[in-house]
């Protein structure tokens, strides 16, 4: 396994992460399941494990608690807020009033005193970097988290926060948690630009792309996978989306094979390759899909091989662009674009 300083905290982590958002009702894994995951995983080098409250409503956070118990200082957890937790319209969002009372549940949840990394898990457009920075400030003031990051935002709201934190005198988020991978290469163009000017770590997320670049989606087989059968419209092969992500997939699947990898350690490698990336977050939902994963705990692409992967997805360039979760507000609501 190999470490880096995660942005510059000074904190070490593995760069493969294990994310929990698998464990409970999303991937179907039992309590003793995640907690042979969970025992490989730290077997295996990786020293960070990230989940959300909204993951299985809680669940998740309950079951990572469990089989981190003992051995809780050994790792780095982090866990994110923001998205709705049942109906109520207040159980949700990144306002002083629940965050606060939402990292309670977690720790509550988990079974700790503290987080070592605290997210908001996305931008909340109805509430000011001030308010937000201000509470996560006072709650890393208070011990309860020891760092906190942003997940998912656009660059110019990690911009406007970290220019928000330093005018109020408050902290700033301190990492990025985006989706990146081989297919979806957008946050190349400003993200990571952004998130290296400022020094943040980033944590990325959906690496082999909800399994398109796991080896078991390929050109004449049937899709069986646990996200399609959740998310049937991202794998529907009539989509002319799908049918280009498919055939990039053939053609990385020969450039894996003639430089003697599997198609997820080309995609895992491939994200850890680029210097503005401190970790990739692996979602496994069985301990054979954690193996696989851990295999590519020491890959490193040739310059040739991140040539070829370039020559197949442009740097930049999203195969799903509709599928990103940073998309402003405006672009979705007619009512914000229309006076």
């Amino acid at each position: 396994m190999q470490y880096r300083t995660l942005g510059r905290t000074g904190v070490q982590v593995s760069t493969l992460a294990l994310g929990a958002m698998n464990f409970g009702a999303i991937g179907r894994t039992t309590q003793d399941e995640a907690t042979a995951i969970v025992d490989a995983a730290l077997e295996g080098g990786i020293n960070v494990i990230d989940t959300a409250d909204r993951y299985s409503d809680g669940e998740s956070e309950k079951m990572v608690g469990k089989a981190i118990a003992g051995r809780r200082e050994d790792l780095v957890l982090a866990t994110k807020a923001v998205l709705p937790m049942g109906d109520e319209r207040n159980h949700q969002g990144a306002s002083r009033r629940w965050l606060v009372t939402e990292l309670d549940n977690s720790l509550r949840r988990l079974g700790v005193d503290h987080v070592d990394l605290y997210q908001v898990h996305r931008w909340d457009p109805k509430t000011g970097d001030e308010e937000t920075l201000s509470a996560l400030t006072d709650l890393q003031r208070a011990g309860k988290i020891r760092y906190f990051g942003s997940s998912t935002f656009p660059a110019y709201r990690i911009v406007q926060a970290q220019w928000a934190a330093r005018e109020h005198h408050l902290s700033r988020y301190v990492t990025e948690q985006p989706g990146y991978s081989i297919l979806q290469r957008g946050i190349e163009t400003q993200v990571l630009p952004v998130t290296e000017e400022y020094g943040m770590g980033v944590l990325a997320w959906s690496p082999l792309a909800s399994g398109w670049l796991s080896g078991a989606v390929r050109e004449g087989r049937e899709i069986k996978t646990n996200r399609s059968a959740v998310l049937p419209q991202r794998f529907d092969l009539t989509r002319p989306v799908n049918q280009a992500r498919l055939e990039a997939v053939e053609r990385l699947v020969k450039v894996a094979d003639q430089a003697g990898l599997s198609l997820i350690q080309l995609a895992l490698g491939f994200v850890v390759a680029h210097p503005g990336v401190t970790s990739a977050i692996i979602g496994p939902r069985t301990l054979a899909h954690l193996e696989s994963q851990l295999a590519a705990a020491d890959t490193v692409l040739s310059a040739d091989v991140l040539d070829a992967i370039d020559e197949i997805v442009a740097p930049g360039t999203d195969l799903a662009p509709e599928e990103k979760n940073d998309t402003p507000p405006a672009l979705l609501d007619a009512s914000l674009r229309r006076r």
